[in-house]
C-alpha cells in the first residue's frame, strides 16, 4: 500500500513518540529528563527528514500531508502540556502556540476542501525551529542552564519563549493573509 511508505511510517513513529516523551518527563524516572529531552529532538529530527524522502523520492501522498502536520501538532502541543504541568511555561503561553497550531490546522482544512494548498511558509518553518529551540531548552533548564545565565535579569529560556511567541504570531497571521489571497484567487476563477 503506498500509504505505507517510509515518510509516512516516520511520521506516525512521531506520533507514537508523544506518550513516550510525556511519560520520560511526568515519572520520576532516573535521568528523565535527558531520556525526554532525546526522543523529544529525534521525533522532531524525524519531521525534518520525513519531508526530505516524501520530495527526494516522490512519495508525497494525501494521508502524508495530513499525518505529518498532525504529528507535528501533537508532539509539540504534548510537549508544551507537560512543561505547563510541570510548572517550567506558563499556560497562556501554551494556550497561545496551541490556538495558532488549531487555527492554521482548520484554515488548511478550509482550503483543502476549495482544493487549495496551503504550503508550509518561511515563517512556518521558523516558528517550527523555534518551537523545538525553545522546547527543548526548557526541558534541560532546571538541570543544565545554570541561573546566573541571565540576559537582562531574564534566563535564556525567556527569551526563546519570547521568540517562539513572536513567530507563532506572526507566522500565523503570514498563513491568513495568504490563504485568503489563494482562496480569494481560485473561487474567482469559479465564479
Amino acid at each position: 500500500m503506498t500509504y505505507l511508505n517510509v515518510p509516512n511510517l516516520l511520521s506516525l513513529f512521531r506520533v507514537g513518540m508523544v506518550p513516550v516523551l510525556m511519560v520520560f518527563l511526568l515519572a520520576d524516572i532516573p535521568a528523565g529528563e535527558v531520556i525526554a529531552l532525546v526522543v523529544f529532538i529525534v521525533a522532531a529530527g524525524t519531521d525534518l527528514l520525513d519531508g526530505y524522502l516524501a520530495r527526494r523520492f516522490q512519495q508525497t501522498t494525501v494521508v502524508g500531508a495530513f499525518l505529518d502536520p498532525l504529528a507535528d501538532k501533537l508532539l509539540v502541543t504534548a510537549a508544551l502540556v507537560t512543561l505547563v504541568q510541570l510548572g517550567d511555561l506558563s499556560a497562556w503561553v501554551a494556550m497561545v502556540v496551541i490556538a495558532r497550531e488549531l487555527a492554521v490546522t482548520g484554515l488548511r482544512m478550509i482550503a483543502a476542501v476549495q482544493n487549495v494548498v496551503i504550503s508550509a511558509s518561511r515563517w512556518g518553518k521558523a516558528k517550527t525551529l523555534t518551537q523545538i529551540v525553545a522546547i527543548a531548552a526548557l526541558m534541560v533548564e532546571p538541570r543544565w542552564l545554570k541561573p546566573e545565565w541571565a540576559i537582562a535579569g531574564h534566563p535564556v529560556t525567556w527569551y526563546l519563549v519570547l521568540l517562539m511567541l513572536v513567530l507563532t504570531v506572526v507566522s500565523g497571521i503570514d498563513y491568513f493573509v495568504h490563504a485568503r489571497a489563494r482562496l480569494r484567487e481560485t473561487l474567482g476563477h469559479r465564479g
